[in-house]
């Protein structure tokens, strides 16, 4: 504000507070006019055009006409805060051949076995005789492409993409592979995680002139190449990556080149393999280089970037490299139980994590059943260790997409009627064990619990493979904000009661540290303990903001309660403390139009008794 002691001799004008049964919201709205600043303050001054005006209308209209065309305002920004809060994670699928004359059609097939891990679009580029083409789509793998486009794909190296994201709206502009032009020719790129200093440099990039065509935190990769000042493509790459904080597993492509990168921490999987014809290929899980018949060779490395080119494969790990954190979330849901992600097995972690519940929280039963397909695995370790049958209790319906990577929670809550069917010859008056992997907000669990139940269950005692899930992921698992964490809300008794199940236990964190032995301080636990490996500075601002406006909201509430006091004159600069006072001088000023000047200090006007206004 631009309020100094000269003006702090201004008078504000007398008002008369009337009480009406719309007056709270009315004041309340104009309290947020001052402590919001200048620009809602002239929208919700309406058709005041100076202070002579404000001081002689009936209060009652100004604050009406205040509401109106206040609340105008706040509810577009407010939507636009929601948007810009619905999206900061990202959990994705990337894929990259080099050397085979069907890259393309092996990237389609990689992208096919990584389905699981994104649903909402897919891409490839291809590089062919010196130029890159592109094909990208909202929809599955087997709706983005056909015969007809993958025969575009020529080529002998391609990179693919599969995504969901709500680090972006869900629109085709956001749909990765990126591609872009540059001074040294074109590039492309796909990624999978988040960087959780991407406002921070976008808001830079954006001073310094660039234009972004996406709200993915992907392209800000792109720009920051562009705008190096390196003389190779290689020394432009090393100098963004420096630059990026967060989790990123990229794979580019060139016209000439194929490069996979991956961030100094090692949060996000990818993995390097080898074709019988010397191909090489890079994945996100193992499973992709099952299906294109490409033998795993080895993880690329925390910090480390890989280039592939027709002189063959070199390395080099320029990017500071620190102590790997794994995302542990990957074992637990992400991965398919046929993966090596890692370095281990996720079908052994995931059965060793139902053999420990069943040590940990035995429970008498007659059968064990998972919610699948994630909990499959896990109970059947939990059913071999206690001695109790498994059986399929629940049927999957597999043409309906996984809950926890669907964009909408009311797609969500539609999607459990339709993707799981209770058998009732497994469940009927039986006292059932049910594994699952996660308990994230609660409300799928409860669903099933009472599904179960509905069956004919005798009992329902619910067994979750992973500790409960208390702090948001900001390195690229689909996790709400802490807020909506049931286990950040609630107790494990709470939460048994809120879904309904006769019993409930979680994997001890200190269990799965144990499983993990002398690897455990390698892997991330941040959503278990709220210990952060790199602090979310992206998220840190925007609680900061949060908290402004929560100060803000309370300063709102007094300025409110001031102005309802009944029938009694008041004047502004009676009640206010300094910081309101400045805002609303400034926004006195500015409807008097004398920003430089500032009026003489002069008594108000009397204001008229309202002629029937209310």
């Amino acid at each position: 504000m631009e309020a100094t002691a000269s003006r702090m001799s201004v008078a504000m004008p007398t008002l008369r507070a009337n009480s009406s049964s719309h007056e709270s919201d009315a004041a309340r709205a104009l309290g947020k006019s001052f402590v919001r600043g200048r620009k809602l303050a002239m929208a919700a001054a309406g058709g005041v055009k100076n202070l002579q005006e404000l001081s002689v209308r009936p209060v009652a209209l100004v604050k009406a006409e205040a509401m109106g065309n206040l609340m105008d305002g706040l509810s577009a920004e407010e939507e636009e805060e929601e948007e810009d809060d619905g999206g900061l994670r990202e959990e994705c699928g990337v894929a990259g051949v080099y050397g085979d004359p069907e890259a393309g059609r092996l990237c389609y097939l990689a992208l096919h076995a990584l389905q699981h891990r994104g649903q909402e679009g897919a891409g490839i580029v291809s590089a062919d005789n010196g130029a890159l083409k592109a094909i990208t789509g909202l929809g599955l793998v087997s709706e983005v492409f056909n015969e007809e486009n993958l025969c575009q794909l020529s080529g002998a190296s391609a990179i693919g993409h599969v995504r969901y994201a709500t680090a972006g709206a869900s629109v085709a502009r956001n749909v990765q592979p990126f591609v872009a032009s540059y001074r040294f020719g074109s590039v492309g790129v796909a990624h999978n995680g988040n960087l959780v200093n991407y406002k921070e440099i976008r808001s830079r990039l954006e001073d310094q002139g660039s234009i972004f065509n996406t709200s993915s935190d992907t392209e800000v990769v792109l720009h920051l190449i562009a705008q190096s000042k390196a003389d190779s493509f290689i020394l432009r790459l090393v100098e963004a990556m420096e630059q990026l904080e967060g989790a990123f597993s990229l794979v580019f492509i060139t016209e000439d080149k194929l490069v996979a990168a991956r961030d100094p921490h090692g949060f996000r999987p990818l993995v390097m393999g080898r074709r019988k014809n010397g191909a090489v290929v890079f994945a996100s899980e193992t499973c992709a280089l099952d299906l294109i018949e490409a033998t795993y060779e080895r993880e690329v490395n925390h910090g480390e970037i890989v280039v592939v080119d027709k002189d063959g494969v070199s390395t080099m790990c320029l990017m500071p490299q620190k102590q790997r954190k794994a995302c542990v979330f990957e074992h637990i849901y992400f991965s398919l139980p046929s993966s090596i992600v890692f370095g281990r097995s996720v079908y052994e972690s995931r059965y060793e994590f139902g053999r420990i519940l069943a040590e940990e929280a035995p429970v008498d039963c007659d059968v064990v059943i998972a919610v699948p397909d994630s909990g499959m695995v896990a109970a059947l370790g939990y059913a071999g260790k206690s001695k109790v049958p498994f059986q399929q209790g629940l049927i999957r319906s597999h043409y309906v997409g996984r809950t926890f990577i669907e964009p909408s929670q009311k797609i969500r809550d539609f999607g459990v009627k339709l993707k799981l069917a209770p058998v009732r010859g497994v469940l009927e008056g039986k006292k059932v064990v049910v594994v699952d992997d996660s308990i994230v907000r609660g409300t799928t669990s409860s669903k099933i619990v009472r599904m179960i139940k509905d069956a004919g269950a005798k009992e329902v005692h619910m067994r979750i493979a992973s500790p409960p899930i208390i702090g948001s992921c900001y390195y690229g698992v689909d996790t709400p904000s802490k807020e909506k964490l049931i286990s950040y809300r609630m107790s494990i008794e709470e939460t048994r009661k809120y879904i309904g199940a006769d019993s409930l236990a979680f994997l001890p964190l200190h269990r799965l540290r144990e499983m993990l032995g002398e690897e455990a301080p390698s892997f991330c636990f941040a959503c278990f303990s709220g210990s952060y490996p790199v602090p979310p500075r992206d998220a840190l601002q925007e609680a900061e903001g949060k908290e402004r406006i929560e100060a803000g909201e309370e300063e709102e509430d007094r300025f409110a309660r001031f102005l309802n006091q009944p029938e009694r004159d008041i004047k502004l600069t009676n009640s206010l403390d300094s910081r309101s006072l400045e805002a609303a001088l400034d926004v006195a000023l500015a409807l008097n139009g004398e920003r430089d000047h500032p009026p003489q200090s002069r008594e108000p006007e009397p204001e008229p008794e309202p002629a029937g206004v209310l």
